[in-house]
């Protein structure tokens, strides 16, 4: 980074990606920021759910056992294309577990199991998404794909984290910077 060039965090933000980003990871998808400094940024994505797994899978295989069909049946999530064996909670801010990062004033994000071993017992957050790997940027990478015009973003909302249906999160999260998406050309950026 230059010195005249001042540095803007988009933690606690959604990136939208643009119709013509085609990246397969993040075709069409919204990135909730978790964390994002000079040295690069991560985050979690928040519209693609895995559709083979379910939070009871997930859960067994950790040789954690749920009594609630409820919570066995919910969706975990693709985070991103980084250390797909990972698990990442995004919750909120009604409880702490062992190894949480405090990202806003209404959203952590958890890597501890101990938060999985209370979301089986119907103990843990009341909203949560469980998603496996994440998604980052090195120093400078996100900076140049935003200014290719790859990524909208905005600040974050909490109902299209955690209340709204997966299948609108995208067109809503760029809703909320005033674009409508469908009326966005793939070539944008292309004479």
């Amino acid at each position: 980074m230059s010195e005249n060039t001042v540095f803007t965090s988009l933690k606690n933000h959604f990136l939208i990606a643009m119709p013509s980003l085609m990246d397969p990871h993040f075709f069409r998808s919204v990135t909730y920021i978790c964390e994002h400094s000079e040295k690069g940024a991560i985050g979690i994505i928040i519209n693609q759910p895995i559709l083979q797994i379910r939070l009871g899978d997930l859960l067994e295989q950790m040789e954690i056992r749920t009594a609630y069909p409820e919570i066995a049946s919910r969706f975990v999530f693709n985070g991103g294309p980084s250390q797909k064996e990972r698990g990442f909670v995004l919750h909120g801010n009604d409880s702490k577990w062992e190894s949480t990062l405090i990202i806003s004033d209404t959203i952590s994000l958890t890597t501890s199991p101990d938060i999985l071993q209370a979301i089986s017992n119907n103990e843990g957050p009341t909203h949560t998404l469980v998603a496996l790997g994440y998604a980052n940027w090195e120093a400078q990478q996100l900076e140049n794909e935003l200014a290719q015009n790859a990524w909208l973003y905005g600040p974050a909302d909490f109902d299209i984290l955690f209340h709204m249906a997966i299948e609108h999160r995208w067109r809503a999260a760029a809703a909320l910077m005033g674009v409508d998406v469908d009326r966005l050309s793939s070539d944008i950026g292309h004479a």
